[in-house]
Protein backbone atom coordinates (compact mmCIF):
# COMPACT_ATOMS: atom_id res chain seq x y z
CA UNK A 1 0.00 0.00 0.00
CA UNK A 2 2.96 2.46 0.75
CA UNK A 3 4.30 1.58 -2.37
CA UNK A 4 1.25 2.36 -4.04
CA UNK A 5 0.88 6.11 -2.70
CA UNK A 6 4.66 6.31 -3.09
CA UNK A 7 4.58 5.98 -7.12
CA UNK A 8 1.63 8.21 -6.66
CA UNK A 9 3.30 10.80 -5.16
CA UNK A 10 6.61 10.48 -7.43
CA UNK A 11 4.37 10.61 -10.51
CA UNK A 12 2.43 13.62 -9.31
CA UNK A 13 5.75 15.32 -7.87
CA UNK A 14 6.89 14.29 -12.01
CA UNK A 15 4.08 16.17 -13.49
CA UNK A 16 4.11 18.96 -11.29
CA UNK A 17 8.23 19.44 -11.72
CA UNK A 18 7.95 19.58 -15.55
CA UNK A 19 6.43 22.73 -15.48
CA UNK A 20 8.09 26.33 -14.64
CA UNK A 21 7.49 27.96 -11.92
CA UNK A 22 5.35 30.77 -13.89
CA UNK A 23 3.39 27.93 -14.78
CA UNK A 24 2.95 26.40 -11.28
CA UNK A 25 1.82 29.57 -10.57
CA UNK A 26 -0.87 30.19 -13.35
CA UNK A 27 -1.77 26.17 -12.21
CA UNK A 28 -1.85 26.89 -8.65
CA UNK A 29 -3.95 30.04 -8.91
CA UNK A 30 -6.40 28.69 -11.22
CA UNK A 31 -6.99 26.01 -8.74
CA UNK A 32 -7.52 28.29 -5.81
CA UNK A 33 -9.92 30.43 -7.83
CA UNK A 34 -11.71 27.63 -9.45
CA UNK A 35 -12.36 25.79 -5.84
CA UNK A 36 -13.30 29.56 -4.35
CA UNK A 37 -15.80 29.68 -7.09
CA UNK A 38 -17.53 26.57 -5.91
CA UNK A 39 -17.71 26.73 -2.35
CA UNK A 40 -18.90 30.26 -3.47
CA UNK A 41 -21.44 28.90 -5.34
CA UNK A 42 -22.54 26.20 -3.41
CA UNK A 43 -23.06 28.64 -0.52
CA UNK A 44 -25.15 31.28 -2.41
CA UNK A 45 -27.40 28.54 -3.78
CA UNK A 46 -28.03 26.35 -0.74
CA UNK A 47 -28.18 29.29 1.80
CA UNK A 48 -32.07 30.12 3.09
CA UNK A 49 -33.08 33.45 2.56
CA UNK A 50 -35.38 34.78 5.26
CA UNK A 51 -38.04 37.83 4.98
CA UNK A 52 -39.53 40.03 7.62
CA UNK A 53 -42.43 38.64 8.50
CA UNK A 54 -44.19 40.00 11.90
CA UNK A 55 -42.32 43.32 13.36
CA UNK A 56 -43.40 45.09 16.31
CA UNK A 57 -44.51 41.97 18.34
CA UNK A 58 -45.29 41.98 22.16
CA UNK A 59 -43.75 39.58 23.96
CA UNK A 60 -46.80 37.43 24.16
CA UNK A 61 -47.59 37.41 20.46
CA UNK A 62 -43.97 36.59 19.69
CA UNK A 63 -44.62 33.75 21.75
CA UNK A 64 -47.62 32.22 19.84
CA UNK A 65 -45.96 32.78 16.43
CA UNK A 66 -43.13 31.22 17.49
CA UNK A 67 -45.17 27.77 19.01
CA UNK A 68 -46.63 27.64 15.61
CA UNK A 69 -43.36 27.80 13.48
CA UNK A 70 -41.97 25.14 15.89
CA UNK A 71 -45.24 23.18 15.78
CA UNK A 72 -45.10 23.33 11.88
CA UNK A 73 -41.57 22.77 11.46
CA UNK A 74 -40.80 26.61 10.39
CA UNK A 75 -37.19 27.82 10.66
CA UNK A 76 -37.16 31.76 11.95
CA UNK A 77 -34.71 33.91 13.09
CA UNK A 78 -35.61 36.56 16.30
CA UNK A 79 -34.53 40.46 15.82
CA UNK A 80 -34.68 43.57 17.71
CA UNK A 81 -35.14 42.23 20.83
CA UNK A 82 -37.78 39.36 20.31
CA UNK A 83 -39.99 41.64 18.84
CA UNK A 84 -39.19 40.88 14.88
CA UNK A 85 -39.13 37.36 13.44
CA UNK A 86 -37.62 36.35 9.95
CA UNK A 87 -39.16 33.78 8.21
CA UNK A 88 -37.88 31.58 4.84
CA UNK A 89 -38.75 33.62 1.92
CA UNK A 90 -40.16 30.35 0.10
CA UNK A 91 -42.63 30.37 2.91
CA UNK A 92 -43.50 34.08 3.96
CA UNK A 93 -46.56 34.33 2.22
CA UNK A 94 -48.00 30.99 3.42
CA UNK A 95 -46.84 31.97 7.09
CA UNK A 96 -48.71 35.67 7.20
CA UNK A 97 -51.64 34.19 5.90
CA UNK A 98 -52.04 31.25 8.47
CA UNK A 99 -51.06 33.44 11.06
CA UNK A 100 -53.59 36.19 10.44
CA UNK A 101 -56.09 33.43 9.68
CA UNK A 102 -55.06 31.88 13.55
CA UNK A 103 -55.64 35.11 14.95
CA UNK A 104 -52.18 35.29 17.15
CA UNK A 105 -51.19 38.91 16.34
CA UNK A 106 -53.38 40.79 18.66
CA UNK A 107 -50.61 43.32 19.81
CA UNK A 108 -51.48 41.98 23.62
CA UNK A 109 -55.28 42.26 23.01
CA UNK A 110 -58.21 40.20 23.36
CA UNK A 111 -61.62 40.29 21.46
CA UNK A 112 -64.98 38.68 22.16
CA UNK A 113 -63.94 35.39 20.75
CA UNK A 114 -61.68 34.47 24.15
CA UNK A 115 -65.44 34.43 26.05
CA UNK A 116 -66.27 31.04 24.27
CA UNK A 117 -63.49 29.60 25.67
CA UNK A 118 -64.48 27.84 29.41
CA UNK A 119 -62.27 28.29 32.07
CA UNK A 120 -63.17 25.12 33.60
CA UNK A 121 -65.55 21.81 32.88
CA UNK A 122 -68.19 23.04 35.51
CA UNK A 123 -68.96 26.34 33.95
CA UNK A 124 -67.26 29.97 34.97
CA UNK A 125 -68.36 32.39 38.17
CA UNK A 126 -69.84 35.69 37.39
CA UNK A 127 -67.02 37.28 38.83
CA UNK A 128 -64.58 35.63 36.38
CA UNK A 129 -67.07 36.11 33.28
CA UNK A 130 -67.02 40.07 34.56
CA UNK A 131 -63.09 39.64 34.26
CA UNK A 132 -63.38 38.45 30.97
CA UNK A 133 -65.96 40.88 29.38
CA UNK A 134 -64.20 43.72 30.55
CA UNK A 135 -60.59 42.48 28.89
CA UNK A 136 -62.48 41.11 25.43
CA UNK A 137 -64.05 45.12 25.68
CA UNK A 138 -60.60 46.49 26.00
CA UNK A 139 -59.28 44.16 23.55
CA UNK A 140 -61.71 45.01 21.01
CA UNK A 141 -61.29 48.88 21.54
CA UNK A 142 -57.90 48.21 20.78
CA UNK A 143 -58.44 46.35 17.66
CA UNK A 144 -60.61 48.97 16.55
CA UNK A 145 -58.36 51.85 17.00
CA UNK A 146 -55.17 49.47 15.45
CA UNK A 147 -57.07 49.76 12.07
CA UNK A 148 -56.71 53.20 11.55
CA UNK A 149 -53.65 54.75 9.75
CA UNK A 150 -50.76 55.83 11.42
CA UNK A 151 -51.16 53.72 14.56
CA UNK A 152 -48.90 51.30 16.15
CA UNK A 153 -49.69 50.78 19.50
CA UNK A 154 -52.79 50.80 21.51
CA UNK A 155 -53.50 50.10 24.86
CA UNK A 156 -57.50 51.13 26.30
CA UNK A 157 -59.06 50.88 29.59
CA UNK A 158 -62.74 50.81 30.14
CA UNK A 159 -64.69 51.35 33.77
CA UNK A 160 -68.17 50.02 32.81
CA UNK A 161 -70.63 51.39 35.64
CA UNK A 162 -72.20 48.79 38.50
CA UNK A 163 -75.69 48.31 38.02
CA UNK A 164 -78.05 48.15 41.40
CA UNK A 165 -81.59 48.78 42.24
CA UNK A 166 -80.91 50.99 45.00
CA UNK A 167 -79.08 53.57 43.06
CA UNK A 168 -81.93 56.36 41.66
CA UNK A 169 -81.13 57.32 37.34
CA UNK A 170 -79.82 60.23 38.41
CA UNK A 171 -76.85 58.75 40.71
CA UNK A 172 -75.92 55.74 38.25
CA UNK A 173 -72.34 55.75 37.52
CA UNK A 174 -71.21 56.16 33.78
CA UNK A 175 -68.89 54.39 31.73
CA UNK A 176 -65.19 56.05 31.55
CA UNK A 177 -62.72 54.93 28.84
CA UNK A 178 -59.23 55.70 28.82
CA UNK A 179 -56.83 55.10 25.62
CA UNK A 180 -52.77 55.78 25.21
CA UNK A 181 -51.92 55.48 21.35
CA UNK A 182 -48.76 55.56 19.92
CA UNK A 183 -48.61 56.78 16.76
CA UNK A 184 -45.88 55.65 14.02
CA UNK A 185 -42.87 58.10 13.14
CA UNK A 186 -43.76 60.59 11.28
CA UNK A 187 -47.54 60.49 11.16
CA UNK A 188 -49.27 63.46 12.62
CA UNK A 189 -53.18 63.28 13.38
CA UNK A 190 -55.83 65.47 11.66
CA UNK A 191 -58.78 67.13 13.54
CA UNK A 192 -61.17 64.47 11.59
CA UNK A 193 -59.49 61.58 12.39
CA UNK A 194 -58.85 62.07 16.26
CA UNK A 195 -62.82 62.87 15.68
CA UNK A 196 -62.84 59.56 14.32
CA UNK A 197 -60.77 57.78 17.42
CA UNK A 198 -63.65 59.59 20.01
CA UNK A 199 -66.29 57.94 17.41
CA UNK A 200 -64.85 54.17 17.31
CA UNK A 201 -64.75 54.32 21.30
CA UNK A 202 -68.29 55.95 21.88
CA UNK A 203 -69.87 53.14 19.53
CA UNK A 204 -68.04 50.13 21.18
CA UNK A 205 -68.50 51.15 24.29
CA UNK A 206 -72.44 51.33 25.66
CA UNK A 207 -73.34 54.20 27.98
CA UNK A 208 -70.32 56.40 27.23
CA UNK A 209 -70.50 60.33 26.28
CA UNK A 210 -67.82 62.00 24.70
CA UNK A 211 -66.65 63.85 26.94
CA UNK A 212 -65.90 61.24 29.69
CA UNK A 213 -63.43 59.70 26.98
CA UNK A 214 -59.81 60.44 27.40
CA UNK A 215 -57.10 59.75 24.61
CA UNK A 216 -53.33 60.87 25.00
CA UNK A 217 -50.53 60.13 22.95
CA UNK A 218 -47.22 61.22 23.73
CA UNK A 219 -47.21 64.13 22.29
CA UNK A 220 -50.06 65.12 24.42
CA UNK A 221 -54.18 64.98 24.77
CA UNK A 222 -56.06 64.71 21.87
CA UNK A 223 -59.00 66.75 22.40
CA UNK A 224 -62.28 66.40 20.05
CA UNK A 225 -64.10 69.16 18.04
CA UNK A 226 -66.64 71.66 19.13
CA UNK A 227 -69.10 69.47 17.14
CA UNK A 228 -68.78 66.41 19.39
CA UNK A 229 -68.65 68.09 22.49
CA UNK A 230 -64.46 69.42 22.77
CA UNK A 231 -63.55 72.54 23.68
CA UNK A 232 -60.09 72.83 23.35
CA UNK A 233 -60.06 71.43 20.21
CA UNK A 234 -62.45 73.69 18.38
CA UNK A 235 -61.15 74.74 15.34
CA UNK A 236 -58.27 73.00 14.59
CA UNK A 237 -59.49 71.21 11.23
CA UNK A 238 -60.78 74.88 9.77
CA UNK A 239 -56.99 76.34 11.02
CA UNK A 240 -55.35 72.85 9.95
CA UNK A 241 -57.20 73.24 6.03
CA UNK A 242 -56.66 77.04 5.79
CA UNK A 243 -52.98 76.90 6.48
CA UNK A 244 -53.34 74.48 3.73
CA UNK A 245 -55.12 76.34 1.29
CA UNK A 246 -52.54 79.14 1.81
CA UNK A 247 -49.65 76.97 1.72
CA UNK A 248 -50.47 76.10 -1.49
CA UNK A 249 -51.64 78.84 -2.75
CA UNK A 250 -47.85 80.91 -2.36
CA UNK A 251 -45.93 77.63 -3.22
CA UNK A 252 -48.38 77.89 -6.91
CA UNK A 253 -47.86 81.67 -7.20
CA UNK A 254 -43.39 80.70 -6.52
CA UNK A 255 -43.82 78.10 -9.02
CA UNK A 256 -45.79 80.56 -11.77
CA UNK A 257 -42.51 83.10 -10.93
CA UNK A 258 -39.97 80.61 -11.16
CA UNK A 259 -41.30 79.25 -14.12
CA UNK A 260 -41.44 82.65 -16.16
CA UNK A 261 -37.97 83.72 -15.04
CA UNK A 262 -36.36 80.16 -15.57
CA UNK A 263 -35.59 80.81 -19.29
CA UNK A 264 -34.82 84.20 -18.90
CA UNK A 265 -32.26 84.03 -16.04
CA UNK A 266 -31.89 80.14 -15.27
CA UNK A 267 -33.60 78.18 -12.52
CA UNK A 268 -30.43 78.16 -10.86
CA UNK A 269 -29.49 82.11 -10.67
CA UNK A 270 -32.75 83.06 -9.01
CA UNK A 271 -34.67 82.79 -5.00
CA UNK A 272 -38.36 83.35 -5.26
CA UNK A 273 -40.07 84.46 -1.80
CA UNK A 274 -43.77 84.42 -1.71
CA UNK A 275 -45.66 85.72 1.34
CA UNK A 276 -49.26 85.89 1.69
CA UNK A 277 -52.24 87.10 3.64
CA UNK A 278 -56.07 85.50 2.61
CA UNK A 279 -59.00 86.35 3.75
CA UNK A 280 -61.20 83.21 4.81
CA UNK A 281 -64.55 84.70 5.78
CA UNK A 282 -67.23 83.16 3.89
CA UNK A 283 -70.55 86.19 3.30
CA UNK A 284 -73.90 85.29 2.18
CA UNK A 285 -76.56 88.28 1.50
CA UNK A 286 -80.55 88.08 0.82
CA UNK A 287 -82.13 91.05 -1.50
CA UNK A 288 -85.15 91.17 -2.09
CA UNK A 289 -85.86 93.64 -4.94
CA UNK A 290 -89.59 95.79 -5.86
CA UNK A 291 -88.97 97.20 -9.30
CA UNK A 292 -92.08 98.51 -11.96
CA UNK A 293 -92.52 97.41 -15.33
CA UNK A 294 -90.10 99.69 -18.07
CA UNK A 295 -92.14 101.60 -20.31
CA UNK A 296 -95.23 101.69 -18.82
CA UNK A 297 -95.33 105.26 -16.97
CA UNK A 298 -93.97 103.45 -13.29
CA UNK A 299 -96.65 100.95 -13.14
CA UNK A 300 -97.15 97.01 -12.96
CA UNK A 301 -98.88 94.47 -15.08
CA UNK A 302 -102.28 94.85 -14.39
CA UNK A 303 -104.04 91.67 -13.32
CA UNK A 304 -107.73 92.75 -12.89
CA UNK A 305 -109.91 95.66 -13.16
CA UNK A 306 -113.30 96.31 -11.92
CA UNK A 307 -115.25 99.27 -12.95
CA UNK A 308 -119.00 100.23 -11.40
CA UNK A 309 -121.32 102.92 -11.93
CA UNK A 310 -124.41 103.78 -9.72
CA UNK A 311 -127.40 106.60 -10.79
CA UNK A 312 -130.26 107.85 -8.44
CA UNK A 313 -133.34 110.05 -9.39
CA UNK A 314 -136.46 110.94 -7.09
CA UNK A 315 -139.24 113.65 -5.77
CA UNK A 316 -139.55 114.88 -2.69
CA UNK A 317 -143.48 115.89 -2.17
CA UNK A 318 -143.76 116.57 1.74
CA UNK A 319 -145.99 119.33 3.15
CA UNK A 320 -142.71 122.24 4.47
CA UNK A 321 -143.84 125.84 5.43
CA UNK A 322 -142.28 129.18 4.24
CA UNK A 323 -138.71 129.98 4.04
CA UNK A 324 -137.98 131.04 6.97
CA UNK A 325 -135.35 133.81 7.28
CA UNK A 326 -135.50 134.58 10.64
CA UNK A 327 -132.31 134.81 13.45
CA UNK A 328 -132.51 131.02 13.83
CA UNK A 329 -132.72 129.68 10.33
CA UNK A 330 -129.67 129.74 7.66
CA UNK A 331 -129.99 131.97 4.13
CA UNK A 332 -131.39 129.87 1.08
CA UNK A 333 -132.02 126.72 3.16
CA UNK A 334 -135.29 125.13 1.35
CA UNK A 335 -138.20 124.80 3.78
CA UNK A 336 -139.27 121.48 4.78
CA UNK A 337 -142.25 120.40 2.72
CA UNK A 338 -140.94 122.15 -0.51
CA UNK A 339 -141.22 119.61 -3.37
CA UNK A 340 -138.99 118.81 -6.05
CA UNK A 341 -137.27 116.36 -8.22
CA UNK A 342 -133.15 115.33 -6.97
CA UNK A 343 -130.72 113.12 -8.84
CA UNK A 344 -127.00 111.44 -8.18
CA UNK A 345 -124.66 109.39 -9.98
CA UNK A 346 -121.69 107.16 -8.32
CA UNK A 347 -118.57 105.48 -10.38
CA UNK A 348 -115.70 103.61 -9.24
CA UNK A 349 -113.22 101.61 -11.02
CA UNK A 350 -110.23 99.02 -9.07
CA UNK A 351 -107.37 97.91 -10.87
CA UNK A 352 -104.41 95.66 -8.92
CA UNK A 353 -101.34 95.63 -10.26
CA UNK A 354 -98.25 93.43 -9.88
CA UNK A 355 -94.61 94.33 -9.88
CA UNK A 356 -91.67 92.96 -10.31
CA UNK A 357 -89.78 91.08 -6.94
CA UNK A 358 -86.62 89.92 -7.67
CA UNK A 359 -85.14 87.76 -4.85
CA UNK A 360 -80.71 87.28 -5.32
CA UNK A 361 -79.23 85.17 -3.01
CA UNK A 362 -75.25 86.25 -3.10
CA UNK A 363 -72.79 84.16 -1.55
CA UNK A 364 -69.29 86.05 -1.01
CA UNK A 365 -66.51 83.39 -1.87
CA UNK A 366 -63.79 83.14 0.43
CA UNK A 367 -59.95 82.86 -0.01
CA UNK A 368 -60.06 86.40 -1.46
CA UNK A 369 -55.86 87.75 -0.98
CA UNK A 370 -56.03 90.55 1.36
CA UNK A 371 -52.22 91.17 1.33
CA UNK A 372 -49.31 90.61 -1.10
CA UNK A 373 -44.99 90.20 -1.08
CA UNK A 374 -43.17 89.06 -3.88
CA UNK A 375 -39.32 88.93 -3.47
CA UNK A 376 -37.03 87.76 -6.05
CA UNK A 377 -33.04 87.51 -5.89
CA UNK A 378 -31.18 86.85 -9.21
CA UNK A 379 -27.78 86.33 -10.42
CA UNK A 380 -26.13 89.77 -10.77
CA UNK A 381 -24.26 87.99 -13.86
CA UNK A 382 -25.27 88.84 -17.10
CA UNK A 383 -28.13 91.12 -15.63
CA UNK A 384 -28.85 94.27 -17.20
CA UNK A 385 -30.76 97.08 -15.37
CA UNK A 386 -32.96 97.02 -18.32
CA UNK A 387 -34.28 93.33 -17.84
CA UNK A 388 -34.45 94.06 -13.82
CA UNK A 389 -37.07 96.61 -14.55
CA UNK A 390 -38.58 94.31 -17.42
CA UNK A 391 -39.00 91.77 -14.74
CA UNK A 392 -39.91 94.02 -12.27
CA UNK A 393 -42.83 95.60 -14.03
CA UNK A 394 -44.17 92.17 -14.95
CA UNK A 395 -44.50 91.07 -11.24
CA UNK A 396 -46.13 95.04 -10.65
CA UNK A 397 -48.76 93.64 -13.18
CA UNK A 398 -49.22 90.49 -11.36
CA UNK A 399 -49.04 91.97 -8.30
CA UNK A 400 -52.09 94.40 -9.23
CA UNK A 401 -54.22 91.50 -10.67
CA UNK A 402 -53.87 89.25 -7.61
CA UNK A 403 -55.03 92.16 -5.71
CA UNK A 404 -57.70 93.80 -7.78
CA UNK A 405 -60.66 92.58 -5.17
CA UNK A 406 -58.36 93.69 -1.71
CA UNK A 407 -59.40 97.19 -1.29
CA UNK A 408 -56.04 98.42 -0.87
CA UNK A 409 -54.71 101.07 -2.56
CA UNK A 410 -53.18 99.81 -5.73
CA UNK A 411 -50.91 102.92 -6.73
CA UNK A 412 -47.47 102.14 -8.04
CA UNK A 413 -45.42 103.14 -5.05
CA UNK A 414 -47.61 101.20 -2.81
CA UNK A 415 -47.25 98.31 -5.39
CA UNK A 416 -43.40 98.91 -5.16
CA UNK A 417 -42.90 98.11 -1.19
CA UNK A 418 -44.93 94.91 -2.14
CA UNK A 419 -42.78 93.67 -5.00
CA UNK A 420 -38.87 93.86 -5.18
CA UNK A 421 -36.15 92.53 -6.95
CA UNK A 422 -32.15 91.99 -5.59
CA UNK A 423 -29.69 91.52 -8.17
CA UNK A 424 -26.63 89.95 -6.24
CA UNK A 425 -23.84 87.39 -7.48
CA UNK A 426 -24.40 83.77 -6.12
CA UNK A 427 -20.57 82.60 -6.76
CA UNK A 428 -19.75 83.35 -2.91
CA UNK A 429 -22.85 81.54 -1.38
CA UNK A 430 -22.69 78.03 0.59
CA UNK A 431 -24.85 76.24 -1.93
CA UNK A 432 -22.34 76.71 -4.93
CA UNK A 433 -19.02 76.37 -3.14
CA UNK A 434 -20.09 73.19 -1.24
CA UNK A 435 -21.27 71.99 -5.00
CA UNK A 436 -17.52 73.15 -5.91
CA UNK A 437 -15.94 71.35 -3.63
CA UNK A 438 -17.59 68.17 -4.05
CA UNK A 439 -17.11 68.14 -7.74
CA UNK A 440 -12.99 68.83 -6.49
CA UNK A 441 -13.38 65.46 -4.11
CA UNK A 442 -14.25 63.48 -7.21
CA UNK A 443 -12.12 65.21 -9.50
CA UNK A 444 -8.95 63.88 -6.72
CA UNK A 445 -10.82 60.69 -5.74
CA UNK A 446 -10.65 60.16 -9.66
CA UNK A 447 -7.26 61.23 -10.11
CA UNK A 448 -5.61 59.06 -7.38
CA UNK A 449 -7.58 56.07 -8.51
CA UNK A 450 -6.34 56.88 -12.15
CA UNK A 451 -2.94 56.64 -10.95
CA UNK A 452 -3.25 53.59 -8.43
CA UNK A 453 -4.49 51.75 -12.19
CA UNK A 454 -1.80 53.22 -14.03
CA UNK A 455 1.08 52.39 -11.24
CA UNK A 456 -0.80 49.08 -10.82
CA UNK A 457 -0.81 48.08 -14.46
CA UNK A 458 3.28 49.88 -14.83
CA UNK A 459 4.31 47.21 -11.96
CA UNK A 460 2.25 44.66 -13.81
CA UNK A 461 4.35 44.98 -17.29
CA UNK A 462 7.91 45.85 -15.87
CA UNK A 463 8.03 42.16 -14.14
CA UNK A 464 6.41 40.46 -17.17
CA UNK A 465 9.22 42.02 -19.04
CA UNK A 466 12.03 41.51 -16.40
CA UNK A 467 10.41 38.02 -16.34
CA UNK A 468 10.41 37.36 -20.06
CA UNK A 469 14.05 38.78 -19.98
CA UNK A 470 15.44 36.42 -17.32
CA UNK A 471 14.43 33.68 -19.43
CA UNK A 472 15.79 34.55 -22.51
CA UNK A 473 19.05 35.01 -21.26
CA UNK A 474 18.64 31.77 -19.26
CA UNK A 475 17.95 30.33 -22.24
CA UNK A 476 20.83 31.84 -24.93
CA UNK A 477 23.83 30.88 -22.05
CA UNK A 478 25.89 28.00 -23.87
CA UNK A 479 26.59 25.74 -21.85
CA UNK A 480 30.49 26.14 -22.28
CA UNK A 481 30.58 29.50 -20.78
CA UNK A 482 29.24 27.85 -17.46
CA UNK A 483 31.75 28.38 -14.79
CA UNK A 484 33.80 24.94 -13.95
CA UNK A 485 35.64 23.90 -11.05
CA UNK A 486 38.92 22.56 -11.78
CA UNK A 487 38.57 19.47 -8.76
CA UNK A 488 41.81 17.73 -10.48
CA UNK A 489 43.73 19.98 -9.53
CA UNK A 490 42.62 20.75 -6.27
CA UNK A 491 43.44 17.67 -3.83
CA UNK A 492 42.05 18.61 -1.04
CA UNK A 493 38.45 17.91 -0.23
CA UNK A 494 38.00 20.63 2.22
CA UNK A 495 39.04 23.45 -0.67
CA UNK A 496 36.37 22.26 -3.38
CA UNK A 497 33.65 22.77 -0.74
CA UNK A 498 34.81 26.03 -0.25
CA UNK A 499 34.66 27.01 -3.74
CA UNK A 500 31.62 25.53 -4.14
CA UNK A 501 30.34 27.51 -1.66
CA UNK A 502 31.58 31.04 -2.39
CA UNK A 503 30.32 30.48 -6.05
CA UNK A 504 27.00 29.27 -4.80
CA UNK A 505 26.86 32.39 -2.55
CA UNK A 506 28.29 35.00 -4.91
CA UNK A 507 26.42 34.14 -7.93
CA UNK A 508 23.68 31.52 -7.25
CA UNK A 509 22.22 31.47 -11.44
CA UNK A 510 25.68 30.11 -12.51
CA UNK A 511 25.82 27.64 -9.28
CA UNK A 512 22.51 26.10 -10.38
CA UNK A 513 23.43 26.34 -14.26
CA UNK A 514 26.77 24.11 -13.09
CA UNK A 515 25.24 21.67 -11.53
CA UNK A 516 22.23 21.08 -14.25
CA UNK A 517 25.63 20.53 -16.60
CA UNK A 518 27.30 17.96 -14.52
CA UNK A 519 24.15 15.87 -13.85
CA UNK A 520 23.84 16.42 -17.92
CA UNK A 521 27.27 14.76 -17.79
CA UNK A 522 26.66 11.68 -16.04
Amino acid sequence: MNEKWAQVREKLLGFWNQYSKTQKWVLASTAALLLFAIILLTYLFTKTEYELAFQNLDSTDAAGIMEYLDGNNINYKLSDAGTSIYVPSASASRVKVEVGSKGLVQNGSIGFPELSKSSSAIGTTDQEFNVKFRNALNGEVQQLLQNKQGIAKVKAIVTLPEESVFLNASDKEKAIAAVVITFKPGFRPKQEEIDSYYNLVKSAVPKLDIKDITISSSTGDLTPSSQLGGGAGAGGALYETQFAIQNEFENTLRRNIQGFLSPIVGMDNMVVSVVSSLNFDKKSSLEQLVQPLPDNDNKGIEINRQDSSETYQGQDGQAGGVVGTGETDVSNYPAAGSSGSSSSEKVSSTVNYDVNRITNNIDYGPYKVKDLSINVGVNSANMSPEKLDEIKGVLLRSARVLLAESGLDLTDEALTQRVSVLSQSFEGFDASSGGAKTSALWLAGAGLLALALLGGGGYYIFRRRKAAQEALELEEAPIAQMPTIDIDSVTNESQVRKQLEGLAKRKPDEFVNLLRTWLVDE
